[in-house]
């Protein structure tokens, strides 16, 4: 089974209709570095990632990893390190994953850009906890905790994550 993501903030997943937040942008199928957009294709899940202080691990067939408060993903195209985790402080632009607010408190990284990394494609594609009223994302697909939880739990190895615009 996949998760059909589509515009409008709907996913599809084992039957299930779920909420999520899409990118500011929309979808779009020539995603750049900090445009805003989902990027429209076919995706896998790589491995999860969570705030141990916060969540109990999910139940997962995926790779699994405690997030730690020098935790970081590198954004900045010229680094060696762009669309990789990193520890922080690192001496590129990086995106912090230990975060305030509950939005990173259980993160899915996703292949996209990421075997090869092209510099500018987009970084830090995932699938994340929703900010109150589903509000935009910068170009992540992001669900309420339980409904995530709920699709991390599910996951089997041939499942896709299959993003269609229009």
């Amino acid at each position: 089974m996949d998760l059909f993501v589509t515009t409008g903030g709907t996913a599809e997943w084992r039957a299930r209709r779920i909420r999520c937040a899409l990118g500011r942008s929309g979808i779009a199928g020539d995603k750049r570095e900090g445009d805003g957009a989902t990027p429209a294709g076919t995706l896998s899940l790589l491995r999860v990632l969570y705030r141990p202080d916060r969540i109990v691990p999910p139940d997962t067939e995926l790779a699994l990893a405690a997030l730690r408060p020098d935790d970081g993903w590198c954004d900045a195209p010229e680094d060696a390190s762009y669309n990789r985790q990193v520890r922080l402080p690192h001496g590129a632009s990086c995106e912090a994953l230990w975060r305030d607010d509950h939005v990173y408190d259980l993160i899915v990284a996703t292949d996209f850009n990421a075997a090869p990394v092209a510099p500018h494609r987009g970084s830090a594609i995932f699938l994340h906890v929703a900010r109150p009223g589903y509000a935009p994302t910068q170009g992540c697909i992001a669900f309420a905790l339980e409904d995530l939880r709920l699709i991390v739990n599910e996951w089997r190895a041939a499942d896709r994550v299959r993003i269609m615009a229009g």
